[in-house]
């Protein structure tokens, strides 16, 4: 296939003179060709974005803890001091602090507004909890906590970590999945259109018969001639949809997950495999498409 392509790309006058070099059907192939990579483009964007989301959510989740101290309000001092000796002397735990009234608010803000009384309810106090790389004995934490802090409860975030890791992994294979698709549709255009283009040149194609040329030659000039127009649409399309995910917002913490769908570093660099990709999937449908309706001419 590499040497075809390399055929493809040096030329062939004498083969560029068989297939029409305008019409309906080149319309079709660059349009098709391009609109496809231009969604290929945001298909791609999508699965690094939410690859990126999961490897996050997996690290920062999987390294932290809340523990939830609920005492009577004349204990809860003494329960929480007590639970932060305890964590600092538990291996594996980098980091415990608890969190103070202002940002207990901002927790509870989002649902229950940001003038909340929060003195006069009975809160549970929140210690948050960071490990080392090695971790802590969870186990082991909670059976001494139960025994020393009876109104503590840890909580390291598993049974809401692991759906929102598998949320965003799925993310990110819908995303592939459909960059799968969008080859398939795009090669369902291209074998239409080929096929009509030599439909449409059935006289000619009986010409060259009789003047003595074989069908490897009518063929490899349908492909080269259509490989070459969905390689531009395809570039076109990549450029333009490169182009749209550049003027994306920026990732930023307010906007979360909406506002980082662009790509990151070294992942500019997956958008160039797109066009040669469209004219593998041109390549390989046009061939199909070429040595299906020459057998059906014989």
């Amino acid at each position: 296939m590499l040497a075809q392509m390399r055929d493809i790309l040096r030329g062939d006058a004498p083969s560029d003179r068989v297939v029409p070099p305008a019409g309906f059907t080149a319309q079709l192939t660059l349009f098709a060709s391009g609109a496809m990579a231009f969604l290929a483009v945001f298909a791609l964007a999508l699965s690094l974005a939410a690859g990126r989301i999961a490897d996050r959510w997996s690290e920062e989740l999987a390294r932290s803890a809340t523990l939830r101290i609920s005492a009577p309000a004349e204990q809860m001092a003494l329960q929480t001091d007590a639970a932060l000796r305890i964590l600092r002397q538990t291996p594996g735990v980098a980091e415990a602090r608890a969190l103070t009234r202002e940002e207990k608010a901002a927790l509870l803000a989002p649902w229950f507004g940001s003038d909340l009384p929060i003195d006069t309810l009975p809160i549970p106090q929140l210690i948050e909890v960071i490990e080392t790389a090695d971790g802590y004995d969870a186990r082991g934490l909670r059976l001494r906590l139960g025994a020393e802090v009876p109104g503590a409860v840890l909580d390291d975030h598993g049974r809401w970590r692991r759906p929102l890791v598998e949320a965003a992994e799925s993310l990110r294979r819908l995303g592939l999945v459909s960059i799968l698709l969008i080859a398939g549709a795009m090669a369902a255009m291209i074998t239409l259109a080929a096929s009509a283009a030599l439909a449409a040149n059935a006289q000619v194609i009986e010409v060259l018969r009789l003047v003595g040329a074989r069908d490897s030659f009518i063929a490899s000039a349908f492909i080269r001639r259509f490989t070459l127009r969905a390689l531009l649409g395809a570039t076109v399309g990549t450029v333009l949809g490169v182009a749209g995910v550049a003027l994306l917002p920026d990732a930023s913490e307010a906007g979360g997950f909406l506002t980082g769908l662009g790509f990151r570093g070294a992942g500019w660099l997956w958008p160039l495999v797109i066009p040669p990709m469209a004219a593998g999937v041109a390549l390989l449908a046009t061939g199909y498409a070429a040595r299906r309706m020459l057998r059906g001419l014989t």
